[in-house]
């Protein structure tokens, strides 16, 4: 083990920076209830991107329109596709049960977003040939990233903002956060939302899927977000444990956390879109906005990522994980590849945990772990040297713990349109073995999201299309 000032520590199975200065950032409806239907299922499950699946499904163009708040127990069938209009919520002590196969539509014009209110559920169980799809108005081919809102799950876990409550964003009046750290805010298995992300107001996009105070009593598995404006998913405080989800075309970052969120995640996956000269990264995680030490400090335990970038320089950088603002992680068995630079740790307080990890393929070769910040007078006009950590040497960091690699781990393409992010061979060597809690796949004990000849991320429930 070695120590110095700022509590940089390496040791064979972890590593850990504690970084100690801080350095520049980034820059109602009606209460009435929607109808109920109920029956046994119908064909609206399968097919690659379009509303609904393969099969003799329901006639789309003739949805069933929902354009109030759900009060009651309500079932959406897929014997019907479903047009929200405005913001729907699902009232507390409400549960909004999906079938199997189920397509949902947004209004672009009212801002369609589903809202599910602290106390209320959702039960969102598809499967694999016959997902649950949350999707653009607009017909297969004129479809894009903004074309209605997203989902929004707000439960009463602890969230790090003082009194405990907070307002959800974009949405007035509607809080989410509370005491109770086993929540349940319902299940979404095997669900896909797409061109989402409208903008609410200035600099205020709905992300594909929210997730506010939600606790760990909520099931979330097999949930793909794809072509949406702002991240694909969010989590805002609480303590929702979550696997097998899969993020591509994103217009901001892939995973992003803050306000104490503490909860497990295994099996991620994204591909970044290439045309978004923007800020995006793959990881963005923050304690809160200000870098407080408010409690509970954000800390997500997280197994089994594969995150792939652009692939290409765009004007402003782009990190595979921005970690800062006095979160805490602990990130295991996880490959970067095809960002501008690996990783950038930031500001006083945050404490990683990085190990069994690839960093490799970066676009520029000299940052491939990290940007070299040696400029404490931050005067030049980049600012992409700044001191932004009080010294911390992260590719020293990072190469100090033994289990840590920059080889190429030769995944079959993850810039593909429709890419295959699965490697050559399971990358076993140096790998971390989850542990065996009741929720982590303790045998995935390999790096990266994906095994070889994995197929997790197959079927009806998957979809790359652009439009």
């Amino acid at each position: 083990m070695r120590t110095s000032r700022i509590a940089l520590v390496c040791a064979s199975a972890l590593a850990v920076a504690m970084v100690a200065a801080c350095g520049d950032d980034e820059g109602g409806p009606s209460p009435a209830s929607t109808p109920s239907t109920t029956s046994g299922g119908g064909d609206g499950g399968g097919g690659d991107g379009g509303n609904g699946g393969g099969g003799a499904g329901p006639d789309c163009a003739k949805p069933v329109e929902v354009t109030e708040a759900i009060e009651a127990d309500t079932t959406w069938s897929a014997d019907n596709c479903y047009l929200m209009k405005g913001v729907i919520l699902v009232e507390e002590g409400a549960t909004l049960t999906i079938e199997p196969g189920t397509t949902i539509m947004g209004d672009k014009e009212s801002l369609a977003t589903l809202v599910v209110k602290p106390g209320a559920k959702i039960d969102a169980k598809g499967t694999a040939d016959k997902p649950i799809v949350f999707t653009s108005q607009s017909p297969e081919g004129e479809r894009s990233a903004g074309d209605w809102g997203g989902v929004m799950l707000l439960g009463n876990a602890p969230i790090n903002v003082p009194g405990g409550k907070a307002e959800v964003e974009g949405i007035v009046g509607v809080e989410y956060g509370g005491d109770v750290a086993d929540d349940d805010s319902g299940v979404l298995e095997y669900v896909r939302i797409e061109f989402s992300g409208i903008l609410l107001s200035q600099d205020n996009e709905v992300n594909g899927l929210t997730f506010a105070g939600v606790g760990s009593g909520t099931t979330v598995d097999h949930v793909m977000v794809h072509h949406t404006l702002d991240d694909c998913f969010e989590f805002f405080g609480g303590t929702v444990n979550a696997k097998h989800l899969l993020c591509a075309q994103n217009g901001d970052d892939g995973f992003d956390w803050d306000l104490g969120y503490t909860g497990k995640l295994q099996f991620l996956a994204l591909q970044q879109d290439p045309t978004v000269a923007d800020e995006t990264n793959g990881f963005e995680g923050d304690n809160d906005a200000d870098g407080s030490e408010n409690t509970p400090v954000s800390e997500p335990t997280i197994y089994n990522v594969t995150l792939c970038g652009k692939d290409k320089d765009v004007d402003k950088q782009q990190y595979g994980m921005l970690l800062r603002r006095g979160t805490k992680a602990h990130i295991f068995n996880t490959i970067v590849t095809g960002f501008e630079a690996g990783l950038d740790l930031r500001n006083e307080g945050t404490e990683v945990e990085l190990a069994s990890s690839i960093i490799s393929g970066n676009v520029n070769a000299e940052a491939n772990i990290a940007y070299e910040e040696t400029d404490v007078n931050e005067s030049t006009e980049s600012k992409l040297d700044d001191d932004d950590d009080g010294g911390v040497d992260e590719v020293a960091w990072f190469e100090g713990e033994e289990t840590n690699s920059v080889e190429d781990p030769e995944l079959a393409d993850c810039f593909a349109a429709t890419p295959d992010l699965r490697p050559a061979a399971t990358l076993t060597e140096n790998a971390a073995t989850p542990p065996d809690d009741g929720f982590f796949d303790a045998e995935a004990a390999y790096i990266g999201a994906f095994k070889a000849d994995d197929t997790w991320a197959t079927g009806a429930w998957v979809s790359f299309d652009a439009e």
